[in-house]
């Protein structure tokens, strides 16, 4: 209920005449039963204007700590996630991924839309980045229609680390439904839990990656985004370390030219 409050009454509304966000290809989301959603990640904002340009609501997992926080932060955070739909999971575990799945399965089982980000978290530079197999996991194990979702312009309305969004068209492009019926049935339930699992699940992620970049026109990088942003991360943090002792080098200098007057 709170969801269609916020799409048609409280946020969508106003997100249509300010950034007048536009959908492709709407026709290709199944008009019932199950789906999962795959789509490239730029934004936060990505988790607000795909689902509000989705003809049916869409289910994201989400952490479960964006619905626990205290004081007035933490209910409006929970409010929100609630509201845009999102179903919090517990990701700070060993098993995490099996909650994920489980989940996701569930949501699918029950004929929901669930959307996923295979990159599994934001592209540090606008490109596209590549796909965890989690995505292969859940359409192969639920036998889903997997329906790619390519969004251009979130980049630029709340670009990473930016509070406050900036007025920029948006486009959510929707694709025709992916056919994995080769992988999956008996073949898929032949390779589970062997050897040849990864394989599979590298096949049909390798595919879906494939679809969003020639949907996005988006540089591919056959290196997982996360690894990216940690690789990044480290080269920041030697960087403040030795612009430190840089300083306290220069620092001691000037204090032993001056006891030398």
């Amino acid at each position: 209920m709170f969801y269609g409050l916020l799409k048609r009454a409280l946020i969508g509304p106003a997100v249509h005449v300010v950034f007048r966000p536009q959908a492709e290809g709407a026709t290709h989301i199944p008009a019932e039963g199950p789906v999962l959603l795959v789509a490239n990640h730029q934004s936060f904002s990505d988790s607000i204007f795909m689902p509000l340009l989705t003809p049916r609501p869409v289910k994201f997992l989400a952490k479960a700590e964006y619905f626990t926080g205290a004081g007035v932060k933490g209910r409006l955070s929970a409010g929100f996630f609630k509201g845009v739909g999102s179903v919090p999971i517990d990701r700070s575990g060993a098993r995490a991924a099996d909650a994920a799945l489980r989940t996701a399965l569930r949501l699918l089982d029950q004929g929901q839309i669930v959307g996923l980000y295979p990159e599994g978290t934001r592209s540090p530079d606008g490109r596209l980045y590549k796909g965890r197999t989690g995505a292969a996991r859940i359409a192969l194990t639920a036998g889903c229609p997997v329906v790619p979702c390519a969004i251009a312009g979130t980049e630029k309305v709340q670009p990473t680390g930016k509070l406050l969004p900036r007025v920029h068209r948006v486009t959510v492009e929707f694709g025709p439904p992916l056919d994995f019926s080769r992988y999956a049935g008996p073949l898929w339930e032949a390779v589970r839990d062997t050897a040849d699992e990864h394989t599979v699940l590298r096949a049909v992620t390798d595919e879906i990656m494939h679809t969003l970049m020639v949907m996005s026109g988006r540089e591919y990088v056959d290196r997982y985004a996360s690894d990216v942003k940690s690789e990044v991360k480290k080269d920041r943090d030697r960087a403040i370390t030795d612009q430190g002792v840089a300083a306290q080098a220069a620092a001691a200098g000037t204090l032993g030219d001056s006891s030398t007057i």
